[in-house]
C-alpha cells in the first residue's frame, strides 16, 4: 500500500505522487534544446523528486539520452583534489548504473578509458567529458546525448565554484559537439549567493527553471490517488482547505495526508471532514516536524527578521521584493517569503505565517491573569451561548477592555517590538481562549500587505477576525471594504475588524454596521506608546 511521503525522495511505487506532467515536459524540452538549467529553491519543495522523475521519463522515451545524476551534499569542506577525485568516482558509478539499466556493458575501449582517467581540476573534468562523449558515440554508432543533473549543488566547496562553472560554460559555448549535452544544477542557494569571483558571472548561460507549488487540481489528484486505492473519500472543502493553508507547498500537503490517513485513527469507512482537517491542522502546527522546525530556526537567526516579517504582515505599503537586499535574499532562500503581487514581499503560506507569529510571540507575556475581569465574565466559558456558540462581540469587547486594564504593562512584555504588541496580544488572547474551549484557530488566507485574517472554528461554526495597524482613515475604510468582499466570497454573513492605533492621540472606536449584506463589527483599539511619567518617577 502506498503512503503520503515526506521523508526524502518520493517514489511512485511507494508513495502517492503528483505527476506534474506539464512541468516535466517543459523541463524535457529544455534538455532537448541543450539548455544548462538551474533551479534554486528551499528544501522540501520536491526538487529532487521532480528532476529524477523527469530524467527517468526522458531516458524511457528516448534511449539516445544518457542521464548522469550527481549529488554534491557529501562534498562540503573538501579540498580540490578530494572533490574532483570523488566526483570522478561518482560519475563512474552513474555511468555503470546507466549501462546496467540498459542491460548492456561499456565497450572495451570505453572501459579502459574509465579505468585510466582521473580528475584533478576543472580543466581535466572538461577533457574527460569530451573523450567520454566521443567513445560513447563510437560504441553506439550514433550520437548519445549526456545529461548531467547535479543535486545539492551548493555543497560544492566555495573556492571551486568559479572554476567549475567556467568549465561548464566553456563546454556550452564550444563550437564542437557538446558533452554534456545539457546540465541541470539544483540547490538551495543560487549562484549569486555563492562566493565566486563577482567581477564576471561564470554562468551567465543559465536557463532558470521555476518549479511551482502544487495547484489545487494537483492536490485534488494526489488525494484522489489515495481514495482510488483505499476507498476513503475527503469532503471537497477539506482538499480546498489543505491547499489554502499550505499554498500547495509539497511537504506540508503530504504531511496533511499522513496525519489524516495514518495518525488520527479515522475509520477507513468514514469520510474525512472539516472537523478532521481542524484536528490535523492543530497537530501539524504543534508537532516538531523538520519543515517547520527549520523555518523557526532560520527566522530566529537574525533579530532583524522579526521586525521585517511583521512589517510585511502589518502594513499596507508592504516591502518591495528586492533580492539584492541581504535580509530579503536570506529569507527567500529559507523559503519564508516570495515575490507576491505588484513585486512585493509576501509570506509564502498561512501555516508559515502562523508559525512566525508563534515563534516571535512570547510564550508567557505576564498579562495572562488580566485577560478577564475580576467580576462578571471571568473565564472563557462565559463567552459561550447556551447552544455552544462563541459570543464574539463580547469576547472582543473584553479584549479591548483588557488592553485598557493592562495599560502601560503591555510595554513591558519581554523582547517584543512595541509596534506589534497589539497583534501579539490579540493572537495570544484568542489562542488561549480557543484552547480552553476546545476549538481551533488558524490564519485564513496568505497574508502580507497589511492584513492578517484569523479564523476560529468551534462547534461547526467559523468566525473571521482581521487585524491591522492604523494607517489613516482612508486605509481604515478600505480595510472594511476589503474584509467585506472577502467575507462575501467565503459565504460568511458577519466578520470582525480589529485595528491597533499607536498614535499619541488615538481615536478609539467600536462600530457595528451592515455593508453590502455583511454584518461588520469594527474596533480601533489604542495602544499606549510610553510608560507614564508618574510610573518612571
Amino acid at each position: 500500500m502506498r503512503k503520503f511521503g515526506t521523508r526524502g525522495t518520493v517514489r511512485s511505487d511507494q508513495n502517492y505522487v503528483v505527476p506534474r506532467t506539464e512541468e516535466i515536459q517543459n523541463f524535457i524540452d529544455r534538455i532537448k534544446d541543450g539548455r544548462y538549467i538551474v533551479l534554486f529553491a528551499p528544501r522540501q519543495t520536491g526538487k529532487t523528486t521532480f528532476f529524477r522523475l523527469a530524467l527517468n521519463t526522458l531516458a524511457a522515451e528516448d534511449p539516445t539520452y544518457f542521464p548522469i545524476q550527481l549529488d554534491f551534499q557529501i562534498q562540503r569542506n573538501t579540498s580540490e583534489a578530494t572533490f574532483y577525485a570523488r566526483l570522478y568516482l561518482l560519475i563512474c558509478d552513474q555511468i555503470e548504473n546507466v549501462f546496467q539499466k540498459r542491460g548492456e556493458a561499456p565497450s572495451e575501449e570505453l572501459t579502459r578509458f574509465l579505468e585510466n582517467a582521473e580528475f584533478t581540476d576543472a580543466f581535466s573534468m572538461g577533457r574527460f567529458f569530451k573523450q567520454f562523449g566521443s567513445l560513447l558515440d563510437a560504441q553506439y554508432g550514433s550520437k548519445q546525448r549526456v545529461v548531467i543533473l547535479i543535486d545539492e549543488f551548493d555543497g560544492i566547496p566555495q573556492a571551486l565554484v568559479s572554476d567549475f562553472l567556467y568549465a561548464l560554460r566553456h563546454i556550452y559555448l564550444s563550437d564542437e559537439l557538446l558533452c554534456p549535452h545539457s546540465v541541470g544544477i539544483v540547490g538551495v542557494k543560487n549562484i549569486t549567493q555563492l562566493n565566486y569571483d563577482r567581477s564576471v558571472s561564470p554562468f551567465n548561460i543559465q536557463d532558470e527553471f521555476h518549479l511551482p507549488n502544487f495547484t489545487l487540481e494537483q492536490v485534488q489528484e494526489l488525494f484522489g490517488q489515495y481514495t482510488d486505492e483505499i476507498g476513503q473519500s475527503f469532503l471537497p472543502e477539506v482538499i480546498a482547505s489543505i491547499h489554502k493553508q499550505t499554498a500547495g507547498q509539497p511537504f506540508l500537503v503530504n504531511r496533511f495526508g499522513q496525519i489524516l490517513t495514518e495518525e488520527l485513527n479515522i475509520s477507513k469507512t468514514e469520510t474525512i471532514t472539516v472537523s478532521h482537517f481542524d484536528q490535523a491542522h492543530t497537530a501539524l502546527l504543534t508537532e516538531d516536524n523538520t519543515n517547520l522546525s527549520h523555518l523557526v530556526t532560520n527566522i530566529r537567526k537574525n533579530r532583524r527578521f522579526e521586525t521585517f516579517l511583521m512589517k510585511i504582515i502589518s502594513y499596507s505599503d508592504g516591502v518591495p521584493f528586492i533580492l539584492q537586499n541581504d535580509i530579503i535574499s536570506e529569507l527567500e532562500t529559507y523559503g519564508v517569503i516570495a515575490k507576491g503581487t505588484q513585486e512585493m514581499c509576501e509570506i509564502v503560506n498561512p501555516i508559515y505565517q502562523q508559525c512566525i507569529m508563534r515563534a516571535f510571540q512570547p510564550l508567557i507575556n505576564g498579562l495572562e491573569n488580566r485577560y478577564f475581569p475580576e467580576s462578571g465574565r471571568t473565564e472563557a466559558v462565559d463567552y459561550l451561548t447556551p447552544d455552544g456558540q462563541i459570543e464574539m462581540p463580547a469576547l472582543l469587547d473584553n479584549f479591548k477592555d483588557f488592553i485598557a486594564r493592562a495599560g502601560y504593562r503591555i510595554l513591558q512584555v519581554p523582547e517584543t517590538p512595541q509596534e506589534f504588541i497589539g497583534q501579539y496580544l490579540l493572537s495570544a488572547y484568542l489562542d488561549q481562549f480557543v484552547r480552553t474551549i476546545g476549538g481551533t484557530m488558524f490564519l485564513e488566507v496568505p497574508t502580507g500587505r497589511g492584513r492578517m485574517d484569523l479564523l476560529i472554528s468551534f462547534n461547526q461554526q467559523q468566525y473571521i477576525i482581521e487585524t491591522k495597524i492604523w494607517e489613516g482613515p482612508r486605509r481604515y475604510a478600505a480595510g472594511k471594504k476589503q474584509l467585506t468582499a472577502y467575507l462575501k466570497s467565503e459565504g460568511a454573513t458577519e466578520g470582525y475588524y480589529v485595528v491597533f492605533d499607536h498614535r499619541r492621540n488615538p481615536e478609539p472606536r467600536v462600530e457595528t454596521e451592515m455593508l453590502t449584506g455583511v454584518r461588520l463589527r469594527s474596533y480601533v483599539i489604542p495602544v499606549m506608546q510610553e510608560v507614564p511619567s508618574a510610573i518612571h518617577a
